[in-house]
């Protein structure tokens, strides 16, 4: 294995979380090494939907260091984050290395050795998972799965309407993504949101201001103890201008329990009527990405980081940056991951410096 000149910190990842992670080392005076497995920093922004928006607006929604360029209380769509985080690439001044996917982090004698599917190696005393959040797809096993005739594909699968016409659909999950793919859908088809708890709609905006602006303001955006005010409740929350809740009313999508099993080319629902589907879509979030810690001791038993804050309770000198409520209710999103960073990075050279 060959081994690079070593960096003070490898950040594995050039999405969001990896690019803001960037950013706060330099402005730390750290030079970075960035590896991004895909051919250009954007994570996992051009595999979403074609018509996907951000439920912040632009001016909530920008990394450290660039404004969010357009209408600030506008909410930009999914190609023109894209685009946004390949300038934000270009400004960095940092080592951004396309192409080369992580595949395992073992310990070194200065801290870690990084090793990529090419077989190139790098060191680092500190090293930053930021794959996030949304580069595995959940995939959840209904009953009778095995037996369903019928498509199943997860969201990260869906990209637009065509090829949907005339079909019967039921999506799995009753989070903004799925209601939003599920509005967009019932043009075309007929479509039922299957979730295990009501929705519970929250209005978009409240005296004329976005909702994301009244949670910064309130300090409830990044408030890790707020999490049962956002989450819990009676219902799954989803941020609504009036017009989601207005198209569920109209009966196309509905939204109904979830059913208690597939048959066939069927699906039994748990009033007991049983009724044909052409396509089930799982709506059912993602998984951190990381795998390539599993040598380490860093992970629990089903794969997940243990962290407190996304500084790792077993390794120093190893962090996260993009873990859903990794520590507030913005720590998976654009406009949450910079905050996380200088929080994490801060942390890691106090545990290193001693070395």
């Amino acid at each position: 294995m060959s081994t690079d000149t070593s960096p003070p910190v490898i950040v594995i990842g050039g999405g969001q979380a990896g690019l803001a992670t960037a950013h706060v080392a330099r402005a730390l005076g750290l030079e970075p090494l960035v590896l991004e497995a895909a051919d250009r920093p954007a994570g996992s922004w051009p595999h979403y939907y074609d018509s996907l928006t951000l439920f912040s607006p632009a001016r909530r929604s920008a990394l450290p260091g660039l404004p969010f360029p357009g209408d600030p209380d506008g909410y930009p769509g999914r190609d023109e984050v894209v685009a946004y985080l390949g300038d934000y690439a270009a400004r960095l001044d940092a080592d951004i290395r396309t192409g080369h996917r992580v595949e395992r982090v073992a310990a070194g004698p200065d801290g870690f050795e990084v090793v990529t599917t090419g077989g190139e190696g790098f060191a680092a005393p500190m090293v930053v998972a930021a794959t996030g959040a949304f580069s595995r797809p959940h995939r959840p096993r209904p009953p009778g799965l095995e037996t369903f005739t019928g498509e199943v594909l997860h969201s990260a699968g869906y990209r637009s309407p065509e090829g949907f016409e005339g079909r019967r659909v039921v999506i799995v999950g009753g989070g903004n993504s799925a209601v939003q793919i599920g509005a967009e859908l019932a043009a075309v088809a007929r479509v039922t949101l299957a979730t295990r708890r009501p929705l519970r709609f929250l209005a978009q905006k409240v005296l004329g201001r976005d909702m994301h602006l009244w949670l910064a303001w309130t300090g409830l955006d990044s408030a890790g103890w707020a999490r049962p005010l956002l989450t819990g409740g009676k219902g799954t929350p989803v941020f609504d201008t009036g017009a989601y809740r207005a198209q569920i009313a109209t009966g196309n999508p509905d939204r109904r329990p979830l059913f208690t099993r597939l048959d066939g080319d069927h699906v039994a629902w748990s009033d007991g009527a049983r009724e044909r589907v052409d396509a089930v879509l799982l709506a059912t979030g993602y998984r951190a990405d990381v795998d390539y810690l599993g040598g380490l001791g860093a992970l629990d038993e089903a794969g997940r980081p243990l962290h407190r804050g996304g500084v790792s309770t077993t390794r120093p000198g190893l962090g996260y940056v993009g873990l859903e409520w990794q520590r507030s209710f913005a720590s998976a999103t654009l406009r949450g991951v910079g905050a996380d960073a200088r929080h994490v990075l801060t942390r890691l050279l106090g545990q290193t410096r001693g070395r």
